[in-house]
């Protein structure tokens, strides 16, 4: 069975732990064999689309900026009008697209994406913002379907340990992967664009997720880790 939309995969997390940037990062990695969309939340601006607008990673016209006046929390899980219309008028202009990547305004460890707007979710954290994190827990960091821990290579100068990052998510989230992830040293962005790619893949042969595609981890990347 062949999909009739686009996957739709939730990117959340705290303000500044790099949603925007991943985003960035995996469009460069899949645009070239994926359609892609893009839709942005902010409260009262639309920072995070021109941000990724003036990378160049994909056509203006396929990145939407939604501005929720609002708790970001209440756009992305409880009152979801605003995104899924943001996001059927993206599909109406711009189709076939085969992936939306709809970006969370900058919220905490309590946000979770509604399963009727996102078919699984991303939730990103940050090294500088404290190893205590995975312990503190919260929806995000339990729930969400992968859990990116970004900005590994500032483990040293903030004084984290990432391993024990790592090692504390996992125990929290049981066989839920998690990823460590620097942006700037290699491989980059390139194990959570795997990821991506399995959901694509089981979505395209379904038309729907099972659990067990979600939380499959890939191949080349069998268990949590740091990079």
């Amino acid at each position: 069975m062949s999909p009739e939309r686009a996957l739709r995969i939730g990117v959340g997390g705290p303000v500044g732990s790099g949603k925007s940037s991943l985003i960035a990062a995996l469009c460069r990695d899949l645009a070239a064999g994926v359609q892609i969309g893009v839709v942005t939340n902010d409260i009262y601006t639309t920072e995070d689309a021109q941000f990724l607008r003036s990378t160049g990673v994909l056509a203006e016209d396929r990145i939407v900026a939604v501005q929720t006046g609002c708790c970001p929390h209440t756009a992305i899980r409880d009152d979801i009008t605003i995104n899924l219309e943001a996001v059927a008028d993206l599909e109406l202009a711009i189709s076939p697209l085969d992936l939306i990547l709809v970006e969370s305004g900058g919220d905490n460890l309590t946000a979770i994406f509604s399963p009727a707007l996102a078919d699984v979710q991303i939730f990103v954290i940050d090294v500088a913002g404290g190893d205590d994190i995975p312990r503190k827990g919260g929806p995000g960091i339990a729930r969400s379907d992968l859990l990116v821990i970004n900005k590994t290579d500032l483990g040293p100068l903030v004084g984290a340990d990432v391993d024990r990052m790592v090692a504390d998510a996992t125990e929290r989230r049981g066989a839920l992967p998690v990823q460590g992830l620097s942006l700037v040293k290699p491989p980059h962005a390139l194990p959570v664009s795997e990821w991506v790619s399995a959901q694509l893949l089981a979505y395209g042969r379904e038309g729907h997720l099972h659990s067990s595609a979600v939380g499959a981890p890939d191949p080349h990347h069998s268990h949590p880790h740091s990079h």
